[in-house]
């Protein structure tokens, strides 16, 4: 697309009556100024302005396009207390995170994407800053931006993508009178030709829609539950892998909406069927990204790639708390259901939670990478995936081992074998694994005083709100949020 010229930018000021958006255009940076022509030449009247915030939800606010040169800049004002809010919109007390105070919604001009979904519409991911432009302690995308710098000064580039899995239906009052519920669009067997059918013009309609917003499809195909779907996307540099998956998030469930049906990305919408997860896969490069450094040049994992694991497992029982942040997570995460419920790793063991992937044939080194197994789209994919790279860096930092690798399924084995492969059962509950995570120094202190001490509360009293209800209700709420 040809760039606007100044006159054209100062011509599209004046004409949406904003005298100083000329003025605001032109000292913009490129990529910024290349923002502006879009919302021009594509007709965009509304920009989303999202962020993830600790109960997983993705929420914002929208900038006019009168005003986006200026908004590009300063953002939109936001409440603190927004980070203190849960799933349930019920917020919690946060010192710091009260009816005072404000900070901005700041977006990231390289993230823009018209929303192929929603006429008229674009969204771009943001960063929350105080108000002299500064980080915010408690931004989620920040916190990955500085687990990646973390990284970088070891001489290491993460690489990553979110596997994520979604169910398709219809959401239909539930016909005893309790809360609405989930009904699938088919019924159809898992990988059958059927699923790939009955889907058809909805699974067209989302894949033209994340290749329009440049998420390049890696594969798709029906899975095992009643309705229920994976389509994958090509990994990339960390932030943007997060960047993606909120992008990802976002366009599944609006390109359902759009076409009068529901689609939930919530790890079990239905209960007593298949859950749906979000396996991160991970790797580690070189700075200038040519060499992935988790490969042994042998076809098989590098040192630095099992002591990333050990580190990985060391702090998993915490861990869980930021990759599986829901109560609904922990109906996902059973034993003897492919989710992962022990610390354990294998070679391409579905049952273990570090499975490490068998490379493609030539495309050895490019495709050697671990897959963490005990994840899904409740979580907030900034949270879950900054703290998987500080736990796998204080594992190489440490010179940890990982041990014995599992090469069956854990459950199969007895207690005392499991307990000579330091092979532990995860937590079985979200109370669990908040206690796991407030006990682990090293989450802790990467998370914050002020993160912490949100998340935690956040995530306390939705255990709390749901433990007063039934599963219908339970259900009901994680189809609605995620």
């Amino acid at each position: 697309m040809a760039a606007l010229p100044p006159a054209a930018l100062a011509c599209y000021a004046d004409r949406m009556g904003d005298r100083h958006s000329a003025a605001d255009a032109r000292q913009l940076d490129p990529v910024a100024r290349r923002v502006l022509e879009r919302v021009e030449v594509d007709g965009i009247e509304l920009v989303r302005f999202i962020y993830a915030d600790h109960g997983g939800v993705i929420r914002g606010k929208a900038a006019g396009r009168s005003r986006l040169s200026e908004r590009l800049g300063s953002g939109i004002g936001h409440t603190v207390a927004m980070m203190a809010m849960s799933m349930l919109d019920r917020l919690q007390p946060v010192e710091g995170m009260g009816p005072v105070g404000e900070v901005r919604i700041v977006p990231d001009p390289a993230t823009f994407v018209p929303l192929p979904y929603a006429s008229g519409a674009a969204a771009m991911l943001s960063d929350l800053r105080e108000i002299d432009g500064s980080p915010w302690a408690a931004c989620p995308r920040t916190f990955l931006k500085d687990a990646v710098a973390l990284l970088g000064t070891e001489g290491l580039t993460p690489v990553a993508a979110f596997e994520p899995e979604f169910t398709l239906g219809r959401r239909l009052p539930d016909p005893t009178g309790g809360p609405d519920r989930l009904v699938p669009l088919d019924d159809s067997l898992c990988y059958a030709a059927a699923g790939f059918d009955l889907a058809h013009d909805y699974t067209m309609a989302l894949v033209r829609a994340l290749e329009a917003q440049g998420l390049p499809i890696e594969h798709y195909y029906p899975e095992l539950g009643a309705g229920q779907h994976e389509l994958s996307i090509r990994p990339t540099t960390a932030l943007k892998a997060a960047d993606n998956h909120v992008i990802y998030r976002e366009t599944v469930r609006g390109v359902a909406f759009r076409m009068a049906m529901w689609a939930s990305l919530a790890p079990k919408p239905i209960a007593g069927q298949a859950g749906n997860g979000a396996h991160l896969h991970v790797s580690l490069w070189d700075t200038d990204l040519e060499h992935n450094l988790f490969a042994d040049g042998k076809g098989g994992l590098s040192l630095l790639g099992r002591r990333f694991i050990a580190g990985v497992l060391a702090h998993l029982p915490g861990l869980v708390a930021l990759t599986c942040p829901s109560v609904n997570s922990y109906r996902r995460l059973q034993p003897r259901t492919w989710a992962s419920a022990y610390a354990c790793y294998g070679p391409d063991n579905r049952e273990a939670a570090v499975r490490i992937c068998s490379p493609m044939s030539g495309n050895v080194e490019a495709s050697t990478n671990l897959e963490i197994k005990p994840s899904d789209s409740s979580a907030n994919p900034y949270l879950s995936l900054g703290a998987v790279l500080h736990a796998g860096l204080d594992g190489i930092r440490r010179k940890l081992d990982p041990g014995k690798p599992v090469t069956v399924d854990p459950d199969t084995l007895t207690e005392k074998a499991r307990a000579r492969l330091g092979c532990e059962r995860l937590p079985a509950s979200l109370a669990e694994a908040l206690d796991a995570l407030e006990a682990d120094p090293l989450l802790m202190d990467a998370l914050g005083p002020l993160r912490s001490a949100a998340f935690l509360a956040v995530k306390r009293s939705e255990v709390a709100d749901f433990a007063r209800q039934d599963v219908a209700y339970e259900t009901f709420q994680h189809l609605r949020a995620f």
